[in-house]
């Protein structure tokens, strides 16, 4: 098994290595899934380094349920390569009907991927390994954003999935080898007297036994093992999907007469939309007059195409017009089928309507790309302004491409416009929709980089950018991993404007809360400049910042440490004294928390006389600085007993 976590370990280090410049040739959606799947398997580093370790050795983990589940983690991680290793192949050139084909393969190939990982990660076995708190934190995160990524990608049955991947784990088991290259173009297999729902199914598990590594010999036994194995349990590729750990879905918990009605009555054509088959949610008209759903569109407008997917003509513009009396019919037919209705995307009830104003945010856009600096220069200004002003100027300046043009400027040499190009990101990112593309658009690094190098303001817009992207629970990990990130912040925190080190405090507080965090920020020397605010006595919020930060830091355990040696127990004391109700709680708990289990901190503060003031917060303090207090007083008592 040790071998095995070996080369799971090194597929992972292969595949986080992989950046936008390796995948240059892949068009989208290739390129944007690879990249987004890159990412994902990049935060399991230390998950497998530690399964490796836990293997190794004479005690290492030797459990059949442990060496199983290695094993079909390894699975896992190989079929990400192999869909990783399809953008950075060359690409291929198709006419317009082919790559539409080829992106659904690709959705296909890649939501089996996705869902393939995020089985794995669920089923890990934790009796088996000495997983930590921090790794389990990153696997839990993982899993949901895989469970994310699948969602969007459409309703393919997940039962499928698990059936073929049943059938290609045994056909592994027997044959005991796989390719590591996955097929270019799917192969057309011989078929004959089969139903449009077989070749369908067919075909989706030839996709997957492609991005498996299956041989093209042994596909069609597969797809026919397949098809049987279906026939026998009536599962339908229409069916309703289950949720990512397997179990059925909210909707397919309902009456089964209900789920019958709403699988069986036919749909008309005109409610689905031509790029996603699904019903639509958010109709919207393009200029040639044809109606997509508006996630879809946008995104194949997004990816640089300025055709009509259905008519393959010219978009005169991009404007987006919400098609009311298509949705209207939709609920109404909803509602006479007896059929859930389609959720509200994620853009619709903007007050915006389409006019003077979308078209100026949209030319303003695109003199973000042009070749004259000033033009980009104010382009970047007005739309700093814009963004700042309502959510609904921050909905449409992402619907028009606003972020992607954005990012780019964050690479300016001009200083100006560098700094209109961050604080329009910042403010764009208070709407949260627009913090996961402004994620996905790849800015985490350009901002770090300006974080570290521009001009003061946009120093102090960059760090309140990473504040606000790092409430999303996920960026927290993202964030904190890229290199240079939490060391850009520690120094702006310790050199920077007042209101810079206000705001390179509210990121770090905030990324701290996940523990890995923590100790990356100790190991950065952020507890200098901490100790140096709670000095500051001309300054009432940088001590509570200070202290704010200091609370989280000090649940861990090696930043406890830490805390203790930066000779922090004295101003500790001092604030006991003459600080702030507030601040005198915070440094009551901090203390508690570093004599917890520690008799050498206890009796530093037994012997600077912590005990006068901490009698006194016990009696006019706060509720919760009343309980430290005490405590703290008991633990003091018990201390001089012994």
């Amino acid at each position: 098994m040790a071998a095995t976590a070996g080369a799971a370990a090194e597929i992972v280090r292969e595949i986080a290595a992989v950046g936008a410049a390796d995948l240059a040739a892949a068009v989208e959606p290739l390129r944007a899934d690879c990249l987004r799947l890159a990412r994902k398997v990049s935060l399991l580093t230390h998950l497998v380094a530690e399964v490796a370790e836990a293997s190794s050795g004479e005690d290492g983990a030797s459990e059949p349920e442990a060496t199983a589940w290695v094993a079909d983690l390894l699975l896992a991680l190989q079929a990400a390569r192999r869909f990783v290793a399809l953008g950075r192949g060359p690409a291929l050139h198709t006419g317009a009907a082919d790559q539409d084909v080829n992106d659904k393969n690709i959705a296909v190939q890649f939501k089996y991927v996705t869902w393939q990982l995020q089985a794995a990660l669920t089923n890990l076995p934790h009796n088996c390994f000495q997983i930590s708190d921090e790794v389990q934190e990153e696997v839990d995160l993982v899993r949901g954003q895989l469970k994310r990524e699948m969602e969007k990608k459409g309703a393919l049955d997940l039962n499928i999935f698990s059936k073929i991947h049943d059938i290609l784990a045994h056909h592994v088991d027997n044959v005991g080898s796989q390719s590591e290259e996955p097929n270019s173009q799917p192969e057309t297999l011989p078929l004959e007297n089969v139903s449009s729902d077989h070749l369908e199914l067919q075909h989706v598990a030839l996709l997957i036994s492609e991005i498996s590594g299956i041989s093209k010999s042994d596909i069609k036994k597969i797809t026919s093992e397949l098809i049987e194995e279906l026939e026998n349990t009536t599962v339908a590729v229409s069916a309703k999907p289950t949720n990512g750990d397997g179990q059925t879905s909210d909707e397919a918990k309902d009456s089964p007469d209900k789920v019958k009605k709403s699988d069986t009555v036919a749909m008309p054509e005109d409610f689905r939309c031509p790029i996603s088959l699904d019903l639509m949610r958010d109709p919207v008209i393009v200029s040639t007059g044809q109606t997509y759903e508006r996630a879809f569109i946008q995104r194949w407008i997004d990816g640089g195409n300025r055709t009509c997917p259905k008519t393959q003509q010219k978009l005169q513009n991009l404007t987006l017009t919400p098609n009311y009396v298509l949705r209207s019919l939709i609920l109404q037919w909803c509602e006479e089928k007896g059929i859930e209705p389609p959720t509200r995307s994620k853009y619709e009830g903007s007050s915006v309507e389409v006019g003077e104003d979308r078209l100026a945010i949209e030319a303003l856009v695109r003199n973000l790309s042009c070749s004259s600096l000033d033009e980009r220069k104010s382009a970047a200004a007005e739309i700093r302004s814009l963004a700042k002003k309502s959510t609904d100027n921050r909905m449409l300046l992402a619907e028009s491409g606003a972020i992607p043009a954005l990012v780019k400027l964050l690479s300016s040499k001009d200083p100006k416009t560098q700094e209109h190009a961050v604080t329009s990101l910042l403010n764009l990112s208070i709407y949260d929709q627009n913090k996961e593309l402004i994620v996905v658009g790849g800015a985490i690094v350009p901002i770090i980089q300006v974080l570290r190098t521009g001009s003061m303001e946009a120093r102090e817009n960059a760090a309140a950018a990473i504040f606000s992207l790092s409430l999303i629970d996920d960026n927290k990990i993202m964030i904190g991993s890229t290199p240079g990130a939490i060391e850009a912040l520690v120094e702006l925190l310790k050199s920077g404007s007042s209101r810079g080190r206000k705001d390179a405090a509210t990121a770090l507080f905030n990324l701290c809360i996940y523990q890995a965090n923590k100790v990356r920020a100790v190991r950065a020397g952020i507890l200098s400049p901490l100790v140096q605010m709670l000095q500051d006595s001309s300054s009432t919020g940088a001590t509570d910042e200070a202290l704010t930060i200091l609370s989280v830091l000090v649940s861990h355990h090696e930043c406890k440490t830490a805390i203790a040696k930066a000779h922090t127990i004295p101003f500790l004391i001092d604030l006991l004294r003459s600080s702030q109700a507030r601040n005198k709680e915070n440094a009551a708990a901090i203390l508690l928390a570093l004599c917890k289990k520690d008799a050498q901190n206890l009796a530093c503060i037994g012997r600077l006389g912590a005990q006068i003031p901490l009698t006194e917060l016990s009696k006019t303090g706060s509720d919760r600085a009343k309980r430290k207090a005490t405590s703290l007083l008991e633990h003091l008592s018990k201390l001089q007993v012994l």
